[in-house]
């Protein structure tokens, strides 16, 4: 990882020891292991700092030429900051290091940013008999042992910062997407939006506070890259959606499995959508003694967004465990890593009373909260419970361990949906008309009364239209103006071209869609939204 200083500039240019740099002669360990002890507590904010070994000084001021060292000693002294970074720090703590040769001489740099897992102890000793730890913080041009008064002010101020808030130092601020947070800016109308393509990227993402650091080590916080990055699961693996459907049960030997990865906020919505469109139905119970019907669905949608939001909002995203949402002819199943916090008692939960004082991801359940994706204050399971008491289904199970390794949700299908015969999710297709069980083909199996088909769209499909399954889908979603991206996504391709051509093109033709900006038809705000032509096609 190069650095982001240009050393021979920093030499040449008569650079002073500081809080943030210090020249050493040659390689001493426990001298080093102290120094970047006290640069990763980063007592004053400033970054952390460097560590020149190669170079002496003299009143602060480096010697050149460089003393150098040795170019075989190099593999050795870097292999043995691994080894102090692993065994001498607590926590563990790993500074960036990089050889450089100036005038002629082969000198070693060390980085150590202020760590987000401070405040960081060294062993005061690296002698055999000697185990005793310290806390090192800088003070001027020195390394010194925090005591007393600056040894509590450390730990007060270095309480541990929440992953999602913590600075990334693997990535960079160019990983962020201008235009994912161009469209989340426009999405939650803020003010920023204005700006977004005129402002510096750094200066941009500053301001929406998904970066930290000085001007020379800005980087992106992890929040930042898990809804600003197109591919989070680069940085965070696992992070994604796994959405398992057990035709036969777990113990079966089918299963179709559905994968939904990118930024948090698309993949809630992507498997969210794919869930309506395959699993839901809607069910039309009629009763002798009256003419109203009674309407439930076999599971409310409302519900399933609350779960799965809150299980995206609360997972661990240093854990290599996916969100898994598993669907059985008899239950929708949500599990999440890790469980709850132990502050918040199973009963708690199961009863809609649970109010959490500790929350995992602060900055995610702000985002997700502007997005309207989730409620927020502890309201989410409440709603999630009362939409499930007005649609008639029985109450959810919370499951976890005593080590709270895990939250399982389970949520029984409604006992009038149990009947349905339900095959296997894309058994849809546009020659088969749609009447019902769970969007993918027609129930087999009746019920105590008649199954309506889940959604306008459903419906359409197989009619004299001649709209294909896509294009039933975009009509559906067109009800409020939606981008381009966002129908690409929603109906599952990826190739954006062909997409627009062939499917999106033909229904402005008929004249069933039409573009927002009909006098800017590449304009980056671009939406389409249904015509009354296709308002009415789609109420038929």
């Amino acid at each position: 990882m190069p650095l982001p200083i240009n050393i021979s500039d920093l030499l040449h240019g008569h650079a002073v020891e500081w809080e943030r740099l210090e020249f050493k002669a040659g390689w001493n360990p426990q001298v080093v292991l102290h120094a970047i002890c006290a640069f990763a507590n980063d007592f004053h904010n400033l970054g952390g700092g460097y560590i020149v070994i190669g170079v002496a000084e003299a009143g602060g001021l480096p010697v050149l030429p460089p003393v150098g060292l040795a170019p075989a000693t190099l593999d050795v002294i870097q292999k043995e900051l691994l080894h102090l970074g692993h065994n001498c720090l607590q926590p563990a703590y790993h500074p960036v290091s990089a050889p450089y040769v100036i005038d002629g001489r082969t000198i070693l740099v060390i980085w150590a940013p202020g760590g987000e897992t401070r405040p960081y102890k060294a062993r005061a000793s690296l002698s055999a008999d000697k185990s005793d730890w310290a806390y090192f913080i800088r003070k001027g041009s020195s390394t010194v042992r925090a005591r007393g008064t600056d040894e509590r002010e450390l730990i007060s101020l270095a309480a541990t910062v929440p992953f999602d808030d913590r600075v990334n130092q693997l990535a960079r601020v160019e990983d962020l997407s201008r235009d994912l947070i161009r469209d989340f800016l426009v999405e939650v109308g803020s003010d920023l939006a204005a700006q977004a393509d005129s402002l510096p990227l750094p200066d941009l993402a500053r301001q929406l506070q998904v970066a930290r650091g000085v001007p020379e080590a800005l980087f992106p916080l992890n929040v930042g890259l898990l809804f600003f990055h197109p591919a989070p699961h680069r940085f965070f693996p696992a992070t994604q959606i796994d959405v398992v459907w057990f035709p036969d049960g777990p113990g079966g030997d089918q299963f179709t499995e559905k994968t939904f990865q990118g930024p948090l906020h698309h993949q809630l919505r992507d498997a969210l959508a794919y869930i309506e469109r395959n699993f839901i139905t809607e069910i039309v119970i009629k009763h002798p003694d009256r003419a109203e019907a009674t309407r439930v669905n076999n599971y409310p949608l409302a519900a399933i967004e609350e779960a799965l939001a809150n299980a995206v909002y609360h997972r661990s995203y240093e854990e290599r465990e996916p969100i898994e949402v598993r669907i059985t002819r008899e239950e929708l199943v949500i599990v999440s890593y890790p469980g709850p916090d132990r502050s918040l008692r199973l009963a708690d939960l199961q009863a809609g009373r649970a109010v959490s004082r500790r929350y995992r991801n602060r900055r995610i359940g702000e985002f997700l909260k502007e997005l309207d994706l989730t409620e927020g204050r502890s309201t989410g399971i409440p709603k999630m419970l009362r939409v499930l008491r007005e649609n008639g289904s029985p109450a959810p199970v919370f499951e976890t361990d005593d080590d709270r390794a895990a939250l399982v949700l389970r949520i029984p299908i409604h006992t009038e949906a149990l009947a349905l015969t339900i095959p296997a999710p894309g058994a849809l297709n546009s020659s088969l008309p749609v009447t019902g069980a769970l969007g993918v083909a027609p129930v087999t199996a009746p019920v105590t009364a008649p199954v309506a088909a889940s959604s306008d769209k459903q419906a359409l499909v197989g009619t004299k239209s001649g709209l294909s399954q896509d294009q039933v889908a975009i009509l559906s979603q067109c009800l409020l103006a939606k981008s381009l991206m966002e129908l690409l996504v929603f109906v599952g391709r990826t190739n954006r071209t062909k997409f627009r051509d062939q499917v999106v093109a033909p229904l402005i033709q008929d004249g069933l869609i039409e573009l927002t900006i009909p006098d800017k038809p590449t304009s980056r705000l671009q939406k389409y939204r249904l015509t009354a032509k296709g308002r009415t096609l789609v109420s038929e």
